[in-house]
């Protein structure tokens, strides 16, 4: 699966968003190396602090069928938005853990892309090693 159809797909995760409050809806599709994908979209709370983000969505969902770190080939997440759409401090200690520390992640709106990865957006982790 290409780059596009990777974005095609996130964005069709973003369709299925609910996001009554903030109107913003974010979509994500996780790819496996054997060629599954999974997808995710953000899901809203009137608590606010209840909602999920669609990076956590779909890398759980992933998770949840069984595939690990070693078996994902790249994350992508897209919004409508103007600006790119960065994952939260919350999902960026998520992917920490549970991604790759060089897996592509793709960042998209419908004008721009940028492929980074989670050590260039969450330097100076937190992760098991500090709880020693």
């Amino acid at each position: 699966m290409d780059q596009q159809q990777l974005i095609e797909l996130a964005f069709t995760a973003a369709d299925n968003a609910y996001a009554p409050y903030s109107n913003y809806k974010v979509g994500a599709c996780v790819l496996c190396k054997d060629g599954n994908h999974f997808l995710g979209a953000n899901i809203e709370n009137a608590s606010f602090g209840a909602t999920n983000c669609a990076e956590r969505s779909a890398i759980f969902t992933a998770y949840s069928y069984g595939y690990r770190k070693e078996d994902i080939e790249a994350l992508c997440i897209v919004s409508y938005g103007k600006k790119l759409a960065a994952p939260c401090g919350i999902c960026r200690q998520v992917l920490c853990e549970l991604l790759d520390h060089k897996t592509p992640i793709i960042l998209s709106n419908k004008e721009n892309t940028l492929v980074t990865n989670i050590d260039e957006l969450l330097p100076m982790q937190f992760t098991d090693e500090d709880l020693g």
